[in-house]
């Protein structure tokens, strides 16, 4: 049997930002990869939690037909909505435990609808680890997030021209 594995990240720059998500679809069939695809996108004004959202979202919308799946994510944020937090909020009208509306509902319930098609195991992975697949979830999702970035954006800022302090008027070298 087929089994996909989903590497997903999100990025942004500011939160909220211009923003950007990737993902890394590969198939393993008998312990060996037989396919990958890489997926990535981006918006001009976004928040960090919506692009990690998204890159989960679009890696289980790719998939063609109903899979034995495991999305593997760098958000505690993703993991924790989708495996604890969320069954509370659909039995509270979707709000949280404080009576609050929760936040990003639209992709909450659209992530919920994606998954449904599944059978889905969800992992953590911490991020920026030298994980290679989730190091190349991250390269997508920057690289979505690049059209909307000012151009020069990712340059650090030129250093300021050391000056010569200046002589008072009237003062003599001497």
């Amino acid at each position: 049997m087929t089994e996909i594995f989903a590497y997903t990240d999100g990025a942004c720059s500011g939160n909220p930002g211009p923003g950007g998500w990737g993902a890394l679809l590969v198939a393993v069939r008998d312990g060996a990869r037989v396919k990958e695809r890489e997926l990535s996108g981006g918006e001009p004004a976004t928040t960090n939690n919506r692009m990690e959202l998204m890159a989960a979202i679009q890696a289980l919308e790719a998939l063609g037909r109903p899979a034995k799946v495991t999305v593997v994510t760098d958000s505690a944020y993703v993991k924790g909505g989708i495996t604890s937090w969320m069954k509370g909020w659909k039995r509270n009208g979707w709000k949280t435990a404080s009576r609050q509306p929760v936040k990003n509902e639209d992709l909450w319930r659209r992530l919920d609808a994606a998954q449904a098609r599944h059978d889905v195991t969800w992992k953590w992975v911490k991020g920026h680890a030298g994980h290679p697949e989730n190091e190349r979830a991250d390269a997508l999702a920057r690289a979505g997030m690049a059209p909307f970035k000012p151009q020069g954006a990712d340059k650090p800022p030129r250093p300021a021209r050391a000056r010569r302090p200046r002589k008072p008027a009237g003062a003599s070298g001497g």
